[in-house]
């Protein structure tokens, strides 16, 4: 498949069939709960031996974006959340679209921009697994903290790997008085993200896509680890 043409279908339950056994080559499919796949690039991490299945959500096909909205708004309904919060950049689509498909009439952006109205005792440091030097800040607009205030808040990101942008959300709630009664993502990606967050929050975590660190097999593919 060419690098473009990922993400734009989900796919009847089986289609790829059972796992090959030297190895997935174009692609890792990702199941929903109904068995719908969704076929993911796989990228090669810096050891060449290593790799992981990549989720880019503002490229994936309205549908496929639709999708994923609605199976993590059906996951965490029977929470109750009345306030959708997104963590930036990708996050924000997701945070909204599930927003949308649970009834809200808005959501909560964080963002990385600070805006002259800004506090800098309501931000905190932000890194991730694409961003991993701590030269961002993670900030919530003063303006909002009403919206959030004694509300049930669901916490969204689009791909959990690391755990460090959640742990940064998560930090930065707290310093607004605020406890999330769940945190959402479209893909949990393999589980480094447990220990990052602690154990006080891994069973409130919710992902509507699971994929494995994946290693090189013998004949040159990629299996689960």
């Amino acid at each position: 498949m060419r690098p473009h043409d990922f993400w734009q279908e989900i796919h009847p339950p089986a289609t790829f069939g059972r796992q090959p056994a030297d190895g997935f080559r174009e692609g890792y499919p990702a199941a929903f709960a109904d068995g719908g796949q969704l076929l993911l690039p796989i990228r090669e991490l810096a050891d060449g031996q290593h790799a992981l299945a990549s989720l880019i959500i503002n490229q994936a096909s309205f549908d496929v974006e639709t999708a994923l909205c609605e199976s993590l708004a059906r996951a965490v309904s029977p929470h109750r959340p009345e306030v959708v919060v997104g963590l930036p950049t990708l996050g924000l689509t997701l945070a909204r679209g599930t927003a949308r498909s649970l009834g809200h009439e808005r959501f909560v952006p964080l963002g990385t921009s600070r805006k002259f109205w800004y506090r800098e005792d309501l931000s905190v440091p932000l890194a991730s697994i694409t961003s991993p030097d701590h030269a961002k800040r993670l900030y919530v607009d003063p303006h909002m903290l009403p919206v959030l205030e004694g509300r049930r808040v669901l916490l969204v990101d689009d791909v959990i790997s690391s755990g460090r942008s959640i742990r940064a959300a998560l930090d930065l709630l707290e310093l607004c008085n605020v406890r999330p009664i769940l945190i959402g993502a479209a893909m949990l990606q393999t589980d480094v993200w447990q220990s990052q967050i602690g154990e006080d929050w891994r069973d409130k975590v919710v992902g509507v896509l699971r994929t494995p660190r994946l290693r090189r097999a013998a004949g040159g593919g990629w299996l689960p680890e």
